[in-house]
């Protein structure tokens, strides 16, 4: 079990924080009866973890982002549950894992040339069904208004997903209707004159619709669009940059500008909150859908980025703050996820979870106050292809090859413990991340029995999940591009 630290020091029941709680304690729940937090949950597209300078960034600007955290609780282990964005999305939206709403990419799973793939993957489910209930269903029948402002990407539309009202969510998975300099026409959100960026008029909707709303207890899932590409900032933030000393891994001048320009209206969207004097009353959630884009930003320490299983592709920032109840300047390094959310969110609206369906992760509720969680396992499981990116051939090199940022495979966290599993030839790969979180030394040679542990483990749990498993021979398979024997 991991330690949760409050103020430097590891604590389980912090003692002047008991009467800020005496709710909890009287009614034996987070919150009272007649109090409903608010829920702001911040998903930033494509931020990485080491794109902050709260985790070591030299280059990039995030001083918002960073006070925010520091104002509630830091989870040091956070993931996402997938390392591209749709799925992970469809993750959190529905609580449960890939395996069960099969949305593992964006578009075919058919990626890259079909020469280079050795095996036929599993097909890809492009959109979560309107059935599958998401947090926005259970909070919406608990009374909340439910708001999305952004990127939505999982369904034609998430008014059939129970959120009462969508600004600018669409099937889109980036600023494509306009880009980030107006004029654009996103769903419920045109400008038609230039001079308006699009991070700044989601923030402005953001804050208008939380002062409409703010008389009852509102859900606003907030997917910002930035920073996916196409990369566009603002002039005078983009000069800055470039007269500004790089890093050794961050030197993307327009790619620190959109950073700067996310951290400022992450400043505005939190002062607005106290203006209105909700902040006591309302958690907020910051974290990424999920790692950082190796063309422009490496995650180094870390090993990879979107797209990639590796630290650098699913370990995200991860800050939850709640006033009065969450301790500032706290740390839990307890591996969460994404996940979680949803069991998270019921806990504190005091509302069960649906009966018709299954939650993969947990309440993470009890970690706000020193408490402790079941000890458990940590999945991912990608039956598909995802093609190197070509533009930068260098930000392939943490990659397991040149031709794919990920192969068909599933990922164990246990512990420290990490293993790797290939469905093309059955390969793994074993990282202590204790010792190791580059995931530089591979150790399933001198660790034999803890990878067949693992391995074992990860069967168990496909078996559980009725994971679909590619194993079907690809006859277009040609590594090379080798010319075939013609049949006699």
């Amino acid at each position: 079990m991991k330690a949760i630290h409050f103020n430097n020091s590891i604590i389980i029941h912090p003692m002047k924080y008991l009467f800020p709680l005496l709710t909890i304690l009287l009614t034996g729940g987070i919150i009272s009866a007649e109090i409903k937090p608010n829920i702001l949950y911040i998903n930033i597209d494509d931020l990485g973890w080491a794109d902050l300078s709260i985790n070591g960034s030299t280059y990039y600007e995030t001083p918002n982002i960073d006070h925010l955290a520091s104002q509630g609780m830091q989870f040091t282990q956070g993931y996402s549950s997938s390392a591209n964005c749709a799925p992970s999305r469809a993750c959190a939206l529905t609580g449960q894992q890939t395996t069960r709403h099969g949305v593992y990419t964006v578009k075919s799973s058919k990626r890259g040339l079909s020469k280079d793939r050795k095996i036929i993957p599993i097909k890809n489910t492009l959109f979560i069904e309107k059935d599958n209930k998401t947090f926005a269903h259970v909070l919406k029948s608990a009374g909340y208004k439910t708001i999305t402002i952004g990127k939505w990407h999982v369904s034609p539309d998430p008014l059939k997903n129970g959120f009462d009202i969508n600004i600018a969510g669409s099937t889109d998975g980036g600023p494509y209707t306009g880009g980030y300099h107006s004029p654009f026409k996103y769903v419920n959100l045109e400008v038609k004159e230039k001079g308006t960026y699009l991070t700044d008029k989601i923030t402005d909707e953001a804050i208008r619709l939380i002062k409409e709303n703010k008389a009852k207890p509102f859900c606003l899932y907030l997917p910002y669009y930035m920073i996916h590409s196409p990369l566009q900032a603002k002039k005078h933030l983009v000069k800055k940059y470039k007269d500004k000393a790089p890093s050794a891994t961050q030197d993307n001048a327009v790619y620190a500008a959109m950073i700067e320009t996310m951290d400022n209206n992450i400043g505005r969207l939190i002062a607005s909150i106290k203006a209105e004097g909700l902040e006591e009353n309302t958690l907020v959630v910051f974290t990424s859908d999920n790692g950082g884009v190796s063309d422009f930003s490496l995650q180094t320490p870390l090993r990879g980025g979107k797209g990639m299983y590796y630290e650098g592709g699913i370990r995200e920032p991860f800050f939850i703050k709640w006033p009065k109840v969450i301790p500032a300047n706290s740390k839990c390094d307890e591996p969460v996820t994404n996940l979680d959310f949803f069991p998270t969110f019921c806990e504190l609206a005091e509302i069960k979870p649906p009966t018709d369906k299954i939650l993969d992760g947990i309440s993470l509720v009890p970690l706000f106050t020193g408490k402790k969680i079941v000890e458990r396992e940590l999945y991912w499981h990608f039956p598909i292809y995802l093609q190197a990116y070509k533009s930068n051939p260098d930000s392939m090199l943490e990659a397991r090859d040149p031709l794919f940022r990920t192969r068909p495979g599933s990922v164990i966290r246990d512990g420290d413990w990490k293993l790797h599993y290939y469905f093309e030839d059955n390969e793994i790969e074993l990282y202590n991340l204790a010792q190791d979180i580059g995931e530089k030394n591979d150790l399933h040679k001198q660790q034999p029995d803890k990878a067949e542990e693992l391995l074992q483990k990860l069967k168990k749990w496909w078996v559980k999940m009725d994971a679909p498993i590619p194993t079907k021979s690809n006859p277009d398979y040609n590594p090379g591009g080798k010319k075939k024997k013609k049949k006699k």
